[in-house]
């Protein structure tokens, strides 16, 4: 696999787990204030009891994505997708933005009763 894809896994990881994690809790919050709404959003609370494992993978998936990113970079070719500046401008943008999204995630049951 290139540099350039293994870069891009544990963001993509880390998106997906946060996405996850706040989906019991987050999720219908944000359907409701979107005036969606209905006995299926109550469902979304099945998976409150994976919240945990969900936080865990996204805040391995964090570690890993800083390694990528902030460490000492390996040798990119000429030309390649990794030596490009933008790409390593996104994908610090993508991982601050994932950053947050686990923060509002592992907050979110501290937080909630502002809303409600």
């Amino acid at each position: 696999m290139s540099q350039e894809k293994t870069a891009r896994l544990p963001l993509i990881g880390g998106i997906i787990a946060a996405i996850a994690a706040s989906l019991c809790c987050v999720g219908p919050l944000v359907l409701v204030m979107l005036g969606i709404g209905g006995a299926w959003v109550g469902n979304l609370a099945i998976l409150e009891p994976f919240r945990p494992y969900f936080l865990g993978a996204a805040i391995i998936a964090l570690f890993f994505a800083w390694k990528k990113i902030y460490r000492a970079p390996v040798a990119c070719a000429p030309g390649s997708l990794c030596a490009m500046p933008q790409t390593n401008r996104t994908y610090k943008v993508l991982f601050w933005i994932m950053t947050v999204l686990i923060a509002l995630a592992m907050l979110f049951p501290y937080i909630a009763p502002l809303f409600y």
